[in-house]
């Protein structure tokens, strides 16, 4: 039997508009009450035989709030976005937009002086590939919406430029299975007999 690694989006620290690069925000009060509505789907997670997370404070606190009791892991981080850290994109693209042109348009472009995106879809890769779990396992991963994003690209080998189609929203869940370098995508959905009960 295949891997299934879970990925939970961590709980939000602002509003979707206000997000910020590399956030290092607590969770707001709204995230909190998120997570307390979400904890009936996504408690069962807890049962995994490994709990990770990213090591925002945000993550830290979605997980620690589920019962997860997740391991921090560097390598699920954000991308390092150097020079915008702490900025909107809006505030970068206010700055620098050449710069931010760039980045959005070549997945080898660190004109913040940070990581390139196809950097951190392969770190966050290298991670996805490297679990430790045996055959039929099951991990489940807190992380930031672009960390999941970018774990998508890579387990779906996916152009690089798919990164920027994909929505990940707050306290969502994606599942992928498989091993190393050989994912698939895996949807869960209420079935039409459930749904009847």
């Amino acid at each position: 039997m295949p891997l299934r690694v879970t990925f939970v989006a961590a709980a939000r620290s602002s509003s979707l508009l206000a997000e910020r690069f590399e956030d290092d925000r607590p969770l707001d009060q709204a995230g909190w009450e998120e997570v307390q509505r979400a904890a009936h789907d996504l408690v069962p997670f807890a049962a995994a035989e490994l709990r990770y997370c990213s090591p925002t404070p945000r993550s830290r606190s979605t997980g620690d709030a589920l019962g997860y009791a997740p391991l921090v892991q560097l390598a699920l981080r954000d991308c390092d976005m150097g020079r915008w850290r702490g900025l909107t994109l809006g505030e970068a693209m206010a700055r620098e937009p050449e710069a931010v042109d760039a980045w959005l348009a070549g997945p080898q472009a660190t004109p913040h002086g940070g990581e390139s995106l196809h950097a951190f879809i392969s770190r966050v890769g290298g991670w996805l590939d490297t679990r430790p779990v045996g055959d039929g396992g099951a991990v489940v991963a807190v992380a930031e919406p672009s960390v999941i994003r970018a774990a998508l690209v890579y387990a779906l080998q996916a152009p690089p430029s798919t990164y920027w189609n994909i929505d990940v929203r707050p306290l969502s869940t994606t599942t992928v299975t498989g091993r190393a370098r050989r994912w698939n995508l895996r949807l869960d959905g209420v079935t039409a007999q459930s749904s009847r009960a």
